[in-house]
């Protein structure tokens, strides 16, 4: 994956990418991973369990957003979970839950990072989710595998069969 240098902040918020949208670090433009269909089909049932809880739990659940974790970085998660309160047209705001999905050309390092980047801003359940060797993983201070993926603060728990198939 490529990066592209010099952009303003004001330019990556007012552009629209003919392929797949870009993060933002420092004036770099980040290319993602292309997702193919187990990847997208991970992402929709994910979404899509969110989406059933959302009007009784008032959660607030996107994918694919652009969300500001500092003033010149800025990162798009495959999934992520608000509450209590809706957040703004471009998030500055944790959200309760991100959502990294596993894509073919991912390189786990990079994972890592990105969810290390989302611990640090705050975020409180940061989830790992491998729809190839059907896995999910908690990051904490480091990956953790596990059955289920559990939100203590909803009563909310998501497991294999609710999103692999």
């Amino acid at each position: 994956m490529g990066a592209k240098t010099g952009w303003s902040v004001e330019e990556y918020l007012h552009t629209s990418f003919q392929d797949l949208d870009r993060e933002y670090r420092d004036g770099e433009l980040i290319e993602r991973s292309l997702p193919d269909y187990l990847h997208g089909k991970t992402q929709l049932l994910l979404a899509a369990f969110f989406a059933a809880l959302r009007k009784r739990l008032s959660i607030f659940p996107c994918t694919e957003t652009r969300m500001r974790i500092r003033s010149r970085r800025y990162v798009i998660p495959n999934l992520a979970v608000f509450w209590p309160d809706e957040p703004s047209g471009v998030p500055d705001t944790t959200p309760l839950v991100a959502i990294e999905i596993l894509s073919l050309d991912d390189r786990l390092t990079e994972v890592r990072d990105k969810l290390e980047e989302y611990k640090a801003w705050g975020v409180a359940h940061v989830w790992l989710v491998d729809p190839r060797s059907r896995r999910m993983y908690i990051y904490e201070a480091g990956l953790l595998e596990t059955r289920s993926l559990k939100i203590p603060e909803l009563g909310v728990e998501v497991t294999g069969l609710d999103i692999f198939e």
